[in-house]
């Protein structure tokens, strides 16, 4: 069995993808491993809270693949497409060591392919985050 990891893609309305640089010096998408009793949409609004201190609500799978953290090592990925809750003031936690946004089509090259794929996959859903479950947000994760 493999630990289970949910990530989150944040697209902002600058079409700029919110990334997190890791202690192995790659860049990841915000989120972490889930909590017993916790639902995976649960852990990934308490991830972004933890790790960049801002507010999001889960839009949609994105997709899942099981990735070799170091050789070995390896761990399930679900990914999902998120919507920002608020203003976008993150703030750096313990777990990272620099917080950025890239354009979408300007990713680093050390970012791993499956966040790079996922990043891909949420941009062309054309995620419309103005209404969602009902409330109003002030940004939107992308244009369209």
């Amino acid at each position: 069995m493999f630990p289970v990891s949910i990530k989150g893609v944040l697209v902002l309305p600058s079409d700029e993808v919110v990334l997190a640089l890791n202690d192995r010096d790659e860049w990841e998408l915000p989120g972490g491993r889930i909590e017993i009793g916790e639902s995976s949409t649960e852990c990934l609004i308490r991830e972004f809270k933890e790790e960049l201190a801002i507010d999001v609500e889960a839009n949609g799978l994105i997709d899942t693949y099981l990735f070799e953290v170091i050789p070995s090592k390896h761990v399930f990925i679900v990914t999902y497409s998120c919507c920002l809750i608020g203003r976008f003031n993150p703030v750096v936690s313990h777990e990272h060591s620099n917080i950025e946004t890239f354009p979408v089509n300007e990713l680093p090259d050390n970012l791993p392919i499956g966040y790079a794929k996922a990043i891909q996959k949420s941009f062309s859903m054309n995620v419309n985050c103005q209404n969602i479950n009902g409330k109003n947000h002030d940004q939107r994760c992308r244009k369209g």
